[in-house]
Formats: C-alpha cells, sequence, structure tokens
C-alpha cells in the first residue's frame, strides 16, 4: 500500500522560507513522476512543481523560489520554498504517478496523494 505522508508546513511571515517533505512508504521514488500540487480556498487545485528523471518542471508563480528535489535514500521528496508570498497560503499536496504512465501536470493522473500540509503566509 503506497503512502505519502506530508510535513514542514506552518506559518511565515512574507519573504520568509519553509522546506516541506513527502515521505513515501510502499512506492519507490526514483525514477517516478512526482508533484506538489496546492489548493487555496475557494480556488481549484493548481500544480506547483513536479520531477522525473531529473527533469523539473514549475508554474510561473512559483519559478525561481520554489525547488522541488528528491533524495533517494530517504526515499523523500522536497519542496524549498523561498520569497514567500501571501499568495502562497494554501493547502500543499504530493502525488506521484504509476511507473510508465509518463508525467505532466494533470492532477487527474496521478495515482497516490498525500494528506496534505498547510501553508500560510502573512503580509
Amino acid at each position: 500500500q503506497v503512502q505519502l505522508v506530508e510535513s514542514g508546513g506552518g506559518s511565515v511571515q512574507a519573504g520568509g522560507s519553509l522546506r516541506l517533505s513527502c515521505a513515501a512508504a510502499g512506492y519507490t521514488i526514483s525514477n517516478n513522476c512526482m508533484g506538489w500540487f496546492r489548493q487555496a480556498p475557494g480556488k481549484e487545485r493548481e500544480a506547483v512543481a513536479r520531477i522525473y528523471t531529473g527533469s523539473t518542471y514549475y508554474a510561473a508563480s512559483v519559478k525561481g523560489r520554489f525547488t522541488i528535489s528528491l533524495d533517494n535514500a530517504k526515499n523523500t521528496l522536497y519542496l524549498q520554498m523561498n520569497s514567500l508570498k501571501p499568495e502562497d497560503t494554501a493547502m500543499y499536496y504530493c502525488a506521484a504517478r504509476d511507473r510508465g504512465s509518463g508525467c505532466g501536470t494533470n492532477e487527474g493522473r496521478y495515482n497516490y496523494w498525500g494528506q496534505g500540509t498547510q501553508v500560510t503566509v502573512s503580509s
């Protein structure tokens, strides 16, 4: 059974930093498609970043501020978030796709999801 467990969320002031972690169990993150999504109150869930065989994608709103990375030894996905803005406030989810199913930002194509971790950025 696949489990993805996020941690690292919290409350910070604008300009601050947070690092989100997503520990995977029952799933090997190496060479698989994994992503971070977020959902703000009243808004649809959106893709933030994804990583696959070393290739990364970032939403335009976070490019240059957020960095997605993997620690294969720890089987953990990270999202380093710098220069945080109030508009980054959302519930953040990590997600993973089955091997061989490609990689993109369509949330409907992700097979496994974590429970989410809240990020709140105050001005």
